[in-house]
């Protein structure tokens, strides 16, 4: 096991996990590689689009970077080992057992604002162990920012429905979000649920129907959504949903698991994530949605006009704002909304558009690049452009489910470290060299 790695770059600050396997981690840098797929872009115009957004930037007063070292870390999805070494290998923690918590900041650690970039939930192992490992974090002072994520988002949405009388909107939503967050309702189950709980409650019978969508759900979901999106997409929906019910009634029997387990679980949730006493009420509450630091924005997914326009008229705090105000009421509009949108898009033609109007504003701004989460990759970070906007992808695979899935081995660490000199390190153990962006002093060769 790895103890201390003194022998990386200068800008890498040293490693201490006696604890986590770290030894293949990248000790040493190598400029990035822009015009390579796992980087970047293979495409050929691609690195004439980034000399474009540089120049872009030079053209509105150049680069900004904040005041303090920045750690971005993203998508770590229920697995509090690889957010553990992932902290370790950013230099943040030393980890120690005898530390309270197991692990102790280190100077950088005090020094740095550290990034979460959204999706701490579902996938596994443990959704509850994460958050303690988050909370611990916490509980050590440092400078701590948390932004909410498509799959943090669910949880609020599914179980918030369970709780208003069901419409066609709403009475869907904890089988169409539901599905992914199963494995957290066993673990809620199996800590909180009491069995007064499960007394409280009808038969089986019942309380399957409250999870479910009605059977007439599709014939008025498919008046009422009109209102909210396009025929195509309403018809997308009522399809999807079909396929999801099955998909979370199978998720449900793989927990060993039944209706009324199910829906006393969910119901404890809002008890535990959403009550203001709740133990994990601390997660949503010091959840946003954007983050600027000088010129670059952090964000889940991304953005469109309407998010640039609303960061034009009263900055990051505004968003922030709005996000806290509307995320509990009417759920649906919600969702497929502009506000989700930040931790929902992919730039599809589905999502909201982020055209070349919300990018001049960003600019106008001084926002020359957004960092983001919700795009795994396996070969470490990359920086591309998307809609005429640089953007990082700091989604490197932590879980371990994910990299099952996808033939990675063993846990995944890495993060992306941010300068206020002006130098960008994306950091994988998946990736055999640190990659460098210093976008100030590096000319993008073809």
């Amino acid at each position: 096991m790895q103890t201390c790695r003194t022998d990386r770059s200068p800008l890498l600050p040293p490693v201490h996990d006696p604890v986590g396997d770290l030894s293949d981690l990248p000790n040493q840098l190598e400029r990035w590689a822009f015009t390579a797929e796992h980087s970047g872009s293979a495409a050929p115009e691609s690195a004439a689009h980034l000399r474009a957004c540089l120049a872009r930037a030079q053209a509105h007063g150049g680069w900004r970077w904040p005041t303090r070292p920045v750690v971005f870390l993203s998508d770590t999805h229920a697995d509090a080992e690889g957010f553990l070494r992932s902290l370790a290998a950013a230099g943040l923690i030393r980890r120690d057992r005898r530390e309270a918590g197991g692990f102790g900041l280190t100077e950088f650690g005090q020094s740095a604002t550290i990034l979460i970039g959204g999706d701490c939930l579902d996938k596994g192992p443990s959704d509850l162990d994460m958050l303690d490992a988050l909370g611990r974090l916490m509980a050590k002072g440092p400078d701590l920012r948390i932004l909410a994520g498509n799959h943090d988002l669910r949880l609020r949405l599914a179980v918030g429905a369970l709780r208003t009388p069901p419409t066609a909107l709403t009475e869907h939503l904890l089988v169409r979000m539901g599905r992914k967050i199963i494995p957290l309702l066993r673990e809620i189950h199996d800590r909180y649920v009491t069995d007064a709980d499960l007394a409280a409650l009808p038969d089986e019978a019942a309380c399957r129907a409250r999870l479910h969508p009605r059977p007439d759900w599709a014939e008025r979901f498919s008046t009422e959504a009109l209102a909210h999106l396009n025929s195509a997409a309403v018809a997308r929906e009522v399809v999807k949903l079909e396929k999801k019910a099955a998909q979370f009634d199978r998720e449900v029997a793989q927990a060993g698991m039944t209706a009324r387990m199910v829906l006393a679980a969910a119901l404890k949730c809002h008890d535990v994530f959403f009550a203001p006493d709740g133990d994990y009420a601390w997660f949503y509450e010091s959840m946003d949605v954007v983050c600027q630091l000088g010129s670059l924005l952090f964000v889940h997914a991304g953005l469109d006009d309407s998010m640039c326009a609303l960061l034009a008229e009263g900055g990051a705090g505004a968003v922030n704002a709005r996000y806290r105000a509307e995320q509990g009421a009417h759920p649906f509009a919600f969702y497929f909304g502009p506000l989700a949108n930040l931790v929902r898009t992919k730039y599809r033609s589905s999502d909201a558009a982020l055209t070349d109007q919300g990018v001049a504003m960003l600019h106008e701004l001084g926002i020359h690049m957004v960092v983001q989460g919700h795009v795994n990759n396996q070969s470490g970070q990359r920086l591309l452009t998307k809609q005429g906007l640089l953007h990082l992808e700091g989604d490197v695979t932590l879980d371990r489910a994910s990299r099952r899935s996808e033939g990675l081995p063993g846990i995944g660490a890495g993060a992306t470290l941010i300068f206020p000199s002006g130098d960008v390190i994306g950091l994988s153990r998946d990736y055999p060299r640190a990659k460098h962006f210093a976008p100030e002093r590096q000319f993008l060769s073809r």
